[in-house]
């Protein structure tokens, strides 16, 4: 069942999702031009059926080049149709035939470019969803009016399971990882942890901005971000114009990704921050002793693009776009108290 924590009031349907890949569509939008010179091959692929490490071992096998010169911007769900670009650091060495790479239902090959960089990650400018929703039963007359709601003012921008893992597994993993006393492990596994971890603390505090009904507005000592953009300022006072500016959706409260860092809270958020995490103080010690940077996330979410639309077979089709790391299930767990079938299938996908 979707997980809204903190969120009210209750939801009007229930629904089926993922029913088939072909319900659960994702385009990552570039958002860049690439040069078309360069040792970097930029590789514009369509998956079904694969993660993204399945994607990026098959480039490599054709190609013969280590992973570590294959760079993509963001994981792509198993259970579902996505593209995504993916950049080959060729470096003077014979192109194969990327064609090869094409598996009928599975990988089809959309474009090939040069660029002079390699792919990082986080750097593509949003993904866009077309997601069907089955089943749904409930009153439809209240979704209704809860999709105009959401249109206007986001929903709260949560961590998703993606983070947490199926269940829950990856953030109790983390836990034991942490009580242990962070024995050693491998690069990409300490920070798969500790990205659960910090997702944990975000969304404990953005579930007491939603009890407070505060969380797509401005409070005093709150960090501001711009909507589509990384650009954030601090906010001793909030004024008509600031307020007027988080109606309309161009700024959004900011939350922090702990780490240790440059604080830009007010000294009443701050305060606030300490009540609501004083059960988590040992965690928060913990995670500045690991050595990350402070950061900031928006509070609020909200869609580009925002569409809806009820089908003749009873189903909902629904299109947004998200910035990266962001998760659809935030949208979706504010529509409707949904259901995974691939989730049901006893699958996972990342």
């Amino acid at each position: 069942m979707a997980q809204r924590p903190g969120t009210v009031p209750a939801l009007p349907v229930t629904a089926m999702i993922r029913s088939t890949p072909d319900d659960f569509v994702v385009r990552e939008q570039l958002g860049f031009e690439t040069d078309g010179l360069g040792e970097h091959v930029f590789l514009h692929l369509e998956k079904r059926g694969l993660n993204t490490q399945d994607l990026l071992q098959r480039v490599s096998t054709l190609s013969g080049i280590h992973l570590r010169d294959i760079g993509f911007s963001g994981l792509k769900d198993r259970h579902a149709v996505t593209s995504q670009w993916v950049s080959v650091r060729m470096a003077g060495k014979p192109e194969p035939d990327w064609q090869q790479l094409a598996v009928a239902g599975e990988v089809a090959v959309l474009d090939c470019r040069r660029h002079s960089r390699k792919l990082k990650r986080g750097v593509h400018r949003s993904n866009r969803f077309e997601l069907r929703l089955r089943e749904l039963e409930g009153d439809v007359g209240l979704l209704e009016e809860r999709l105009q709601l959401l249109q206007q003012q986001g929903v709260p921008n949560y961590f998703g399971e993606q983070r947490f893992g199926h269940g829950g597994s990856t953030l109790l993993q983390a836990r034991h990882w942490q009580q242990r006393g962070a024995r050693k492990l491998s690069h990409s596994k300490r920070g798969l942890l500790l990205s659960a971890l910090r997702g944990h603390l975000f969304n404990l505090l953005l579930a007491q901005r939603v009890a407070e009904g505060s969380w797509n507005r401005l409070l005093a000592g709150d960090v501001c971000m711009l909507q589509g953009s990384r650009s954030l300022f601090a906010c001793a006072a909030v004024d008509a114009e600031l307020a007027a500016r988080a109606a309309t959706g161009d700024v959004h409260p900011g939350l922090p990704l702990w780490g240790r860092g440059e604080v830009l809270q007010g000294a009443e958020q701050l305060a606030w921050q300490s009540t609501v995490l004083a059960p988590e103080e040992e965690l928060c010690r913990f995670l500045e002793d690991a050595g990350l940077s402070l950061a900031y996330r928006a509070a609020r979410l909200l869609p580009d693009d925002f569409f809806w639309r009820f089908c003749d077979d009873d189903s909902l089709l629904l299109g947004f776009s998200l910035p990266p790391g962001s998760y659809a299930t935030a949208v979706l767990a504010e529509l409707a108290d949904y259901r995974d079938r691939y989730r049901e299938s006893g699958n996972s996908s990342e």
